[in-house]
């Protein structure tokens, strides 16, 4: 293959059509010159899954990589995986694993600009990004267990999500080697998606640039083009050109490959709209082509994570591995939300499906709508701005209009609104619903969002389906005569006695509006037709598990109780002497289950006070977690008590308010900031909002200016402080950490620890597990120490670890080689080793005592400063888990 310029045009009219490349394993290697090292992972599963990871250089440019297999020979098919925008390969490792797992060869990447990969931003560019999966597919070609459909040519597909189901399709577009795609939540047409209809979409292009590191990071007439029209608030041709280039619908005439095409219906960004469209042309150049709308998307909500992976591996399955067999799910499946599981407040989903793609426009019928004439004004500014979706905050909004509540808000004054009659039967709305209206305005473009309500029988509720708004921008050609408006497409039920209302509004908080006053004149030229799409089938609705097993447990629990001969205690009366002691654990007993003699934890006593910074140590299965559960109240122990405060901790009381834990991690809705999502989980809680403490949790954590972004830019160790901040949030006396600093680089964990000793400072109290002993070293005050479920030792460490064989000498003068080698040399020493600094000695005694070496060292003119013991905290944990001997 001809090595293509860097000039995008070029680029297309030089790579071949053919699918054959030469000299594959030239390519390759041109590809890995100057690469890093392989390293080889493998995880538990079975069979294991290996990782190879390496940088690769792309053009000068270095890429990074992560290459997945179960090991062997065996030809297979591969997949390559792309993240989303402002992510990395790290992402996509799961999905990764499991695919290797089914028997693919998998590699995935970071983006030019993104993770550890060189490079700026270039969206996408045909000659940057889509030429470096160009080359990783090179690399594919030469490995001896990738499957060839001809020399050179791997089977392959390509899937990912949001900015990696972009290149996935620009792939297929540029590249005649893929053989199968699945993207997902992705676009279709880049300016489409950021300049509907003309409007700018302000405040996501904002958070596009934010997300990738700011305006630099990008490839400079990227960042021209977005600080030119982000000043006019008006597109022009040169952007719509430049992101049109660089998008899937520029080579639309060449995806010619299967197709499994994934869409949020709860997605502002890229709504539905973006689907219909590649999965229109995809279908006319004769490839198979699937349509799923999952109840996610980028404003938040349920991404149905397992069960899209599924479809994928099952599509990849059909078309790479060519088994007739697999099921790769109906042409068209929609997600649908409706109602709450009162036995755990979720949204309950089913899905709908199709034999073939029903489009947006499928079934429509026509909805009689009132209103006559009617004019309103565009507000000076474009403030205050009408609110609909909103960037972070909106899958949380969008998915409460799945169950009937609605958040929006339209100013008096800068709207005109249409309502239709109660409906006589409930309706379903699949697709985008159309109006014809008549608009003028009193100077220049009009500039009007479009939106339909769903509204109570009483008319004091109304909900936006999905918080979705339509903007356009309709010019003086255009005023004075009819015109058809699209409005969203969603998926939402009208019930029987709602009202549909239609609302075109001056202004919408996430597009740019003009800034001058104006008046628009707005009438209707017809019904709203709405789309029903009556060929889809609802799967019928399992009956919840407690429908019969509520029941059935009843009659056993009743059974148990009538039967029992063991009387429950009641809880112990607090203990006045104990108040103020934040912890006290006394003959903590708890077996394993159906064993009658063996225990998790045995007879387990310690005491923590104020103040303190206690770590919890021990090996694997030493009881630390079962201990962590019970003091939390999640299990019950055998025997022995638990007593924060004085009080006895039983599941649920009230004195665990004032125990704040991070335990396994913590889940946090990633396209809302630090803040939100910390504020949102203090009022789940249904505690009142001061009592939250939020700022001084925010400043001992240490987050600063990351609190205004989206959790998914965060590093590992931000959402490890994040995690840290939601524990501390009501500033709770006595805070549990179960492995804090799991996942972070070094910098990280001495933040983590700077973070644990800030909190303690206070007088609280913190309890820390964690298999990091020198950090335990460096940031605790008192250790307990477990193996096998007991107690081994308690208190503090300089008392446990300040015995032992070890010596620190310092001097005041530097310590020269000579010098150690006539102490190590000495009868009784079993070493002498140098420090860092050369001022200091760590001596390893072999029968001589400290005050013999000091007589020693005094002989030999050494200038003492100090003599002490020392010993690593290691030393003494090994020490004391074996008894001994170590």
């Amino acid at each position: 293959m001809e090595t293509p310029i860097a000039r995008t045009s070029r680029w297309r009219r030089l790579l071949p059509r053919s699918r054959g490349r030469w000299a594959a394993g030239i390519a390759a290697l041109v590809v890995l010159a100057g690469a890093g090292t392989w390293t080889a992972v493998a995880d538990d599963s079975a069979p294991a899954v290996h990782r190879q990871d390496r940088m690769m250089r792309v053009d000068g440019v270095s890429v990074d990589t992560s290459y997945f297999t179960t090991g062997g020979t065996q030809r297979r098919p591969a997949v390559l995986i792309g993240h989303g925008f402002g992510g990395s390969k790290a992402e996509t490792r799961e999905q990764a694993e499991q695919l290797a797992a089914d028997g693919y060869a998998v590699m995935t990447w970071s983006a030019r600009g993104f993770g550890k990969s060189g490079g700026t931003i270039s969206l996408n560019a045909p000659d940057r990004e889509v030429k470096d999966v160009s080359r990783l597919i090179d690399w594919l070609a030469a490995r001896p267990e990738v499957q060839l459909d001809s020399k050179g040519d791997p089977r392959v597909g390509v899937t990912g999500a949001s900015y990696g189901g972009a290149v996935s399709l620009l792939a297929a577009g540029y590249d005649r080697r893929v053989d199968a795609i699945a993207p997902e939540i992705t676009y279709w047409n880049l300016a489409d998606a950021l300049f509907p209809d003309g409007v700018f979409k302000k405040l996501w292009a904002g958070i596009f640039v934010t997300t990738g590191g700011g305006c630099g990071n990008f490839e400079k007439q990227l960042c021209d083009m977005y600080e030119r029209v982000a000043v006019s608030g008006k597109p022009d041709a040169a952007a719509r050109a430049l992101l049109t280039e660089r998008s899937p619908s520029a080579v639309a005439d060449r995806i010619k490959v299967p197709a499994l095409i994934v869409q949020g219906q709860t997605d502002s960004l890229f709504p539905l709209g973006q689907a219909d469209a590649m999965a229109k042309a995809i279908d006319a150049n004769g490839a198979p082509v699937s349509v799923d709308w999952i109840a996610g998307g980028h404003d938040g909500g349920d991404m149905e994570t397992d069960r899209v992976h599924k479809r994928v591996s099952d599509w990849f399955d059909r078309y790479l591995k060519d088994d007739k067999g697999a099921a790769t799910g109906p042409a068209f499946r929609v997600t649908r939300t409706g109602g709450i599981d009162s036995t755990d407040g979720a949204a309950l989903t089913r899905g709908a499906s199709g034999d073939t793609y029903p489009g947006l426009r499928s079934g429509p019928e026509s909805v009689e709508l009132n209103g006559g004439t009617q004019k309103f004004s565009n507000p000076a500014g474009a403030n205050p701005p009408a609110i609909s979706a909103v960037p972070g905050v909106g899958g949380g909004l969008a998915q409460l209009s799945t169950l009937g509540v609605g958040l929006s808000l339209d100013f008096p004054g800068q709207y005109a609104r249409f309502d239709s009659a109660p409906l006589t039967a409930s309706r379903r709305v699949t697709g985008s619903p159309t109006v014809r209206v008549n608009v003028k305005a009193g100077a220049g473009d009009a500039v009007l969002f479009g939106k339909v309500y769903d509204v109570s029988p009483d008319g004091k509720q109304q909900v936006l389906p999905s918080q979705l708004v339509a903007p356009y921008r309709i010019t003086p050609a255009q005023q004075g005569k009819p015109i058809e408006l699209t409005l969203p497409a969603v998926d939402h039920e009208i019930d029987s006695g709602h009202r549909l209302r239609l609302v075109l509004a001056a202004t919408d908080l996430g597009y740019a509006s003009p800034a001058a006053p104006t008046t628009y004149t707005v009438s209707l030229d017809g019904p709203l037709a709405v789309p029903t799409a009556p060929g889809l089938k609802t799967a019928a609705a399992t009956l919840p598990w407690w429908t019969w097993g509520l029941p059935a447990a009843a009659a056993v629990i009743a059974a148990v109780l009538l039967l029992s001969t063991r009387r429950r205690t009641a809880t112990p009366a607090p203990d006045p002497a104990l108040t103020d002691v934040p912890l006290q654990i006394t003959g903590l007993s708890k077996k394993y289950a159906k064993s009658a003699n063996r225990y998790a934890v045995r007879e387990l006593s310690f005491r923590v006070e104020k103040g303190q910074v206690l770590g919890l140590l021990g090996p694997n299965g030493a009881g630390k977690t079962t201990t962590l559960r019970m003091l939390m109240g999640l299990i019950t122990p055998d025997d022995g008590e638990i007593r924060v405060f004085g009080r006895a901790i039983r599941p649920g009381a009230p004195v665990l308010s004032r125990v704040g834990s991070f335990v396994e991690g913590a889940g946090f809705l990633p396209h809302l900031s630090g803040r939100a999502n910390l504020e949102l989980y203090w009022q789940a809680t249904g505690r009142p909002a001061e009592d939250s403490h939020i700022e001084e949790a925010l400043e001992i954590a240490g987050l600063g200016d990351a609190l205004a972004r989206a959790v998914r830019t965060y590093s590992q160790g931000m959402r490890q402080r994040l995690a840290i901040a939601q524990a501390m949030l009501g500033m709770p006396d006595l805070l549990i950490l179960d492995e804090p600093t799991n996942g972070l680089d070094p910098p990280q964990i001495r933040e983590m620890r700077d973070v644990m000793i800030r909190y303690a400072a206070g007088g609280r109290t913190v309890i820390v597990s964690s298999h990091l002993l020198s950090e335990v070293e460096q940031s605790c005050t008192h250790l307990v120490v477990m193996d096998r479920g007991r107690l081994v030792q308690a208190g503090p460490v300089a008392e446990i670890t300040g015995s032992g064989d070890m010596v620190l000498v310092t001097s005041a003068e530097e310590i020269t080689e000579p010098l150690v080698e006539k102490i190590a040399s000495l009868a009784g020493i079993g070493s002498a080793v140098r420090t860092d600094d050369t001022h200091g000695l760590l001596v390893r005694l072999d029968g001589a005592t400290s005050p013999q070496l000091v007589t020693e060292l005094v002989r030999l003119d050494v200038p003492l400063t100090g003599v002490g013991p020392h010993r690593r905290l290691e030393d003494a944990f090994l020490t004391l888990i074996s008894g001994g001997s170590a």
